[in-house]
């Protein structure tokens, strides 16, 4: 929810009133490419357990990693038209995104790490290539030139350090290929004028020495929802994206590889409608302004790996610079028809991390995985909020300086071929400092500016063992445990609490995979529990210093969360490839104490916000062979959400949206390198809410009171072109 804006402009609003009125970037192959030209069955999809993956920063497939995780192919990604990690949710077991405007996005997995606005730290951590992405933000982003995505579900600190709680998901491009290859993908769909076009290069410059891969896409719609007080489109989206890899080998087996980024990112600024109640499905925005926002991200990264034979080893050093700015022209802070608040701001994010790792071989039952991590993140974030009746406006400046280091190290050992035991252990020690201030005038009369600072420290320890049996090379069973964290953050200089302290979890979980001998078929599952304390959770409002109101994050309370996860891949005849999965995921509020202790307030439900406790999808492709290198691929599928809790500061009725299901398919014709696909989203035309806020948040805020909420994409059809050389 964008309460940040909302909760500045109540906290001018109320004062006038008064006064006035890590890691390892994967080199498996894609396990979906084909040779061009020729023509097969379905290629390996979700869910299929065969699927090399580095989980544990080494390539294994998902059989032998004792570690509940899903892999999606660059192939299975273009296929089923998902073009963000946000998107690809959909066919992940647990994992859980809802975005409400291009530079947001709340995410949590079975429950845990739930990240509802930008200044609170992720509860599930985002890799590109391994390199960590210290915001959700990225979940909106275009993918370009995927392999795969990897999601790791469960606390995966041990390896990926602090803001893994939940899990992480790691976003792995394609790598330099060794011959000259060129790939491209083109579609078009309606209503709304959905447009994509992306392209990339590879080969080499040196064969087996040097080679180089280049990648650009280009993305825009004009969206579903109309601001009909302006005459224009309220969910416009538009990026431009650019990559690269530099892979270069000098001698032996010393690889130095160097990805490079730039993606720009046009869209609107939180688009939501005032609606009547839950099922209440307008598309009506009612903006003064466009409220548009723009971002820009770029970033480089560099891997160095070199085997130390002496001591049976291979040293990892890795090391990355990304950045982010924002900024937000002009937004209508009162979400109405009626001109009342304004905002305007930017914001910039910058991280640098240093990675060192050194994987050895101690003998024939024993390796182990040991590393160094450091990480500088520094925030600066700009607002200014206007009440235009009373000529009141709200300067707020914040900036933030955070420093993380690291020492984790994971013992393995393999008595037999049957049996392994993995134990892993990883201190985080982490700085956070908050310079702030906050300046309110009215008219010319300017009143005192409030100036704070911040510091917060914490050292943690995440260890995770896990046990693990191969009962033969098709079966497994694992048993772990886990203990993950995120680290705290500030509030703003106006609010009763400065700071509140990171959350934990310790997630105990049973799983088992299970490929058939023949590879028709392969499922894994598992059941978990999750003992969650300290919850960040839904931000709310407080008495601010000098008078009004301000947002407040804090720690809402403890949650349990339990449920279960079943995936599988079914293939009846060779042409034919049936998989899904399904999650139950219980995850309640067991004490919100805290919660009421600093708002004084208390909560209408003990559900989390925008957490359901039914989640799936079920795909079938069916390929024809037409020839000796022609085929026609037939798909449909079903993704699907139970209900869930509107993000509602009311203490007595919870709002609760309703579950749906949304039906796509498609009819793809392949002929040599050329592949031309019809598609529909949405096929039934289904209503849902992507986003909503109950009216008792623009109440409290002093604002005209109405729910607010942002429905999802209505149908749509089009037509795909792609090919590969």
């Amino acid at each position: 929810m964008r309460l940040r804006t909302l909760f500045a402009a109540s906290t001018a609003l109320a004062l006038a009133l008064p006064a006035v009125t890590h890691a390892q970037v994967a080199e498996a192959p894609d396990a979906t490419d084909t040779a061009p030209g020729k023509a097969t069955g379905p290629a390996p999809q979700t869910g299929d357990q065969e699927i090399v993956v580095t989980a544990r920063k080494r390539a294994e497939t998902l059989l032998d990693v004792p570690i509940a995780a899903t892999a999606i192919s660059g192939n299975t990604l273009t296929e089923r038209g998902i073009n963000s990690v946000r998107e690809a949710a959909t066919l992940t077991p647990g994992l859980n995104i809802t975005s409400d405007g291009s530079g947001r996005a709340f995410v949590s997995i079975r429950g845990v790490g739930v990240t509802l606005v930008q200044s609170v730290q992720p509860g599930v951590g985002l890799f590109i290539n391994g390199i960590y992405q210290p915001n959700t933000s990225y979940l909106n982003n275009p993918l370009l030139d995927i392999d795969r995505i990897e999601v790791l579900r469960g606390p995966q600190g041990t390896l990926y350090g602090k803001n893994t709680l939940g899990g992480a998901i790691n976003v792995i491009t394609r790598q330099p290929s060794n011959e000259v290859e060129a790939r491209g993908n083109f579609s078009f769909a309606g209503p709304d004028d959905s447009f994509l076009a992306s392209a990339s290069v590879s080969g080499p410059i040196i064969k087996d020495v040097l080679q180089v891969r280049l990648a650009a896409g280009h993305r825009q719609q004009d969206g579903f929802l109309r601001n009909t007080l302006l005459g224009i489109d309220a969910s416009p989206f538009k990026t431009d994206s650019l990559n690269g890899t530099i892979r270069f080998v000098p001698t032996g087996d010393v690889v130095l590889t160097i990805n490079g980024y730039y993606d720009w990112v046009k869209g609107a600024n939180t688009p939501y409608a005032r609606v009547t109640g839950p099922t209440n499905y307008s598309r009506s925005v009612q903006f003064n302004v466009p409220s548009r926002v723009e971002y820009r991200y770029r970033g480089v990264n560099a891997r160095l790996e070199t085997p130390i034979d002496a001591i049976n080893s291979k040293f990892t050093f890795v090391g990355s610079y990304d950045a982010r700015n924002g900024v937000s022209p002009n937004t209508d802070a009162d979400f109405g028809p009626v001109d009342l608040a304004r905002a305007n701001g930017t914001d910039k994010l910058r991280t640098k991390t240093v990675e060192t790792r050194l994987d050895t071989e101690i003998g024939t039952t024993l390796s182990s995985l040991i590393g160094l991590f450091y990480s500088r993140e520094e925030t600066g974030a700009f607002d200014r909020t206007r009440i235009l009746p009373a000529n009141l406006t709200r300067l707020t400046n914040n900036a933030t300086k955070a420093d993380t280091y690291a020492a984790f190290g994971t013992l393995f050992w393999k008595p037999s071929t049957a049996w392994e035991v993995a134990l892993g252990l990883r201190y985080d020690h982490e700085d956070r400092r908050a310079d702030g201030n906050v300046s309110i005038s009215v008219g010319a009369a300017t009143l005192p500016t409030t100036v704070t600072t911040a510091q917060l420290k914490s050292d943690q320890v995440q260890p995770r063992l896990s046990v693990t049996r191969h009962w033969s090379s098709q079966l497994m069973t694992y048993a772990s445990v886990a203990r993950g964290y995120r680290g705290g953050g500030f509030n703003a200089p106006t609010a009763p609490i400065r700071q509140y302290k990171g959350d934990s979890a310790w997630t105990y979980e049973v799983g088992t995979k299970y490929v058939s001998p023949d590879r028709k078929f392969s499922l894994s599952g598992d059941v978990f529990y999750n003992d969650y304390s300290d919850y960040i959770g839904l931000n709310s409002i407080a008495p601010a210093a000098g008078g009004g109101l301000v947002t407040v994050d804090l720690n809402s309370g403890d949650i349990e969360s339990y449920g279960a996860e079943l995936e599988a891949t079914l293939r009846p005849v060779s042409n034919w490839s049936i998989n899904g999965s399904v999650t139950y995921v219980h995850a309640r509020l067991t004490d919100s104490s805290p919660y009421t202790l600093v708002t004084g307030r208390r909560l209408s439900s003990d559900r989390l916000t925008f957490q359901p406790d039914w989640s799936g999808n079920l795909y079938s492709d069916y390929t024809i062979p037409i020839g000796n290198t022609d085929s026609l691929m037939l798909t449909g599928g079903v993704t699907f959400k139970g209900s869930r809790l509107a993000g509602t500061l009311n203490e007595t009725t919870p709002t609760i949206l309703k579950g749906y299901a949304l039906v796509n398919t498609a009819i793809t014709y392949r002929s040599g390198p050329l592949e031309l696909a019809i598609f529909a989203n949405n096929l039934l035309q289904k209503d849902y809410f992507d986003a909503y806020i109950e009216k008792t948040t623009l109440q409290l805020a002093g604002l005209p009171a109405s729910d607010l909420g942002i429905i999802g994409d209505r149908r749509r059809i089009g037509a795909r072109l792609g090919f590969r050389f």
